[in-house]
């Protein structure tokens, strides 16, 4: 990727630098709502489709954490951005195939959607061979226990996407570090019954693996019930970045 692709125009900074004070002024405003500190919530800008530039833009305007969530993107993305200077926490959030999991440990700090044993054990190699770190690893939760969508099980028997083996394999496992949970609100569900039930989850969680603090929940639409809620990060993209380009 040359220079002139991670430019950022005057006009486009302006634009994100006023996204990032609508965003951030609403988490402060939820943080407060809920009792919480402000720095108890974490900004994760959500850039998939978004150029190289953008990321750059943000990381000047004080961002530190920003998400992608296919990784033909994310890597060349990743990529462009160190060779411009800037260094955001990458988190992968997107469903992830196992054959995919070698190229996602070399550029991200954090995955957000390990929702299998299979795909556990396949991050724990790559990041056994790759990273001199161990990866931190939220697993993503079911909040409705619908198979048919991405997520671990809570409550399920399934040795593979029940949520008590798939959080047990990663915390088990030398080249990962079992982080906490994700989660999006279910369709046709609202906000706040989504992300209640999924503070129990994460309570019961947390009984078994104390370290597991992270709640990653709420985007553009409901961050503010999330954080009422206990979210730890919250990912944001068309109220922070504007109206999404069109998926190519």
């Amino acid at each position: 990727m040359t220079e002139s692709q991670t430019a950022v125009r005057p006009e486009r900074r302006a634009e994100l630098a006023a996204g990032l004070a609508r965003v951030r002024a609403r988490i402060a405003d939820a943080c407060a709502a809920a009792g919480r500190q402000r720095d108890a919530v974490t900004l994760v800008a959500v850039t998939k489709t978004y150029p190289a530039s953008d990321v750059v833009a943000l990381a000047g305007l004080g961002v530190t954490d920003v998400g992608e969530n296919r990784d033909q993107e994310a890597a060349p993305k990743a990529e462009a951005v160190a060779e411009a200077g800037a260094a955001p926490r990458w988190h992968f959030i997107g469903q992830l195939q196992r054959n995919k999991a070698r190229s996602v440990v070399r550029y991200a700090d954090v995955v957000q959607s390990v929702d299998s044993v299979r795909l556990a054990a396949a991050l724990d190699a790559a990041a056994g061979a790759v990273r001199d770190r161990p990866l931190d690893v939220l697993v993503q939760v079911s909040i409705d226990g619908d198979p048919a969508r991405g997520g671990a099980l809570p409550g399920a028997a399934d040795p593979q996407r029940g949520l008590d083996p798939v959080a047990a394999a990663v915390a088990g496992a030398d080249g990962l570090r079992l982080a906490g949970l994700m989660a999006v609100a279910p369709l046709g569900w609202e906000p706040d019954r989504a992300f209640a039930r999924l503070a129990e989850v994460a309570a019961a969680l947390r009984a078994d693996h104390p370290g597991a603090t992270v709640l990653s929940a709420g985007m553009s639409g409901d961050l503010e019930s999330a954080i009422g809620h206990g979210a730890t990060h919250v990912r944001v993209g068309s109220a922070l970045l504007g109206m999404r380009p069109a998926l190519r």
